[in-house]
C-alpha cells in the first residue's frame, strides 16, 4: 500500500502541466482585496477565493489533476481515497467529469453535510472507524477488490501539482508577491504553493 509513501518529487513544470490538464474543469477563481484590511496591516493583501472553486475548495484542483493524469485503462477501474469532507467531494466530482467510479472511505463521525456532498457528487461511500490506520486499511481493501487507483488526499504528487495551480494563478493575477500564506492540514496545498 502506498498511503504512507512519500510522493514523488515534482517541480514547476508539473504544476504548469496540471494547469493545462485541469483547465477545462476547474475554475480560475478571483483575487479580491480589502482596503480596510490593507490599511489595518499597512500592506497590500490579495485573497485567492478558492471558496468559489468547484466543491467550494482548492481540493478540486488536485483531485481533478489526479483523475485526468491516469491512463485510460487505469482510470476505467476507478479511484479510491479516504476523506471526511472536501477531498472526497472533489475526487467524486472529478471522477464524474471523466465518467469513472470513485470510492471514498468515510470515517465514523464525519460531518453529515460533507458526507452528503461526497455522495451527491456520485461516490460510493465506505464507512470505517475514525483512525488513520482504519482509513488506510479500508482504502487498501477497496483497491484490492476493485483495482481502483489510490488518490491520497495530500501525499500524492498529482494532488500536490494540481493544488499548486492556485498559487500559480494568484501570482499571475496579482503580480510578484513578498509573502504567500496558505493553510496547512495534510500539506498538499502548501507544498504545491511553495513549488509554484
Amino acid at each position: 500500500m502506498t498511503t504512507n509513501a512519500a510522493p514523488e518529487a515534482i517541480d514547476f513544470a508539473d504544476i504548469k502541466a496540471a494547469a493545462s490538464r485541469i483547465a477545462a474543469h476547474a475554475l480560475v477563481t478571483p483575487v479580491l482585496q480589502s482596503r480596510s484590511l490593507d490599511a489595518l496591516v499597512d500592506a497590500e493583501l490579495l485573497f485567492k477565493c478558492e471558496n468559489l472553486q468547484r466543491v467550494g475548495a482548492f481540493k478540486f484542483r488536485g483531485a481533478c489533476n489526479a483523475i485526468w493524469s491516469l491512463p485510460a485503462a487505469q482510470a476505467a477501474r476507478g479511484v479510491v481515497t479516504h476523506s471526511s469532507g472536501n477531498h472526497g467531494a472533489a475526487l467524486a466530482l472529478a471522477a464524474s467529469t471523466r465518467g469513472i467510479p470513485a470510492h471514498v472511505i468515510v470515517p465514523e463521525g464525519a460531518v453529515r453535510s460533507k458526507v452528503a456532498a461526497i455522495e451527491m457528487y456520485g461516490a460510493t461511500l465506505h464507512r470505517c472507524a475514525a483512525t488513520i490506520s482504519a482509513r488506510e486499511q479500508a482504502c487498501e481493501q477497496v483497491r484490492e477488490q476493485t483495482g481502483a487507483t489510490l488518490v491520497h488526499p495530500y501525499a500524492d504528487a498529482r494532488v500536490i501539482a494540481g493544488q499548486g495551480t492556485a498559487a500559480m494563478e494568484l501570482i499571475a493575477q496579482g503580480g510578484p508577491l513578498d509573502v504567500l500564506l496558505a493553510p496547512v492540514g495534510g500539506g498538499g496545498l502548501i507544498s504545491g504553493s511553495a513549488i509554484a
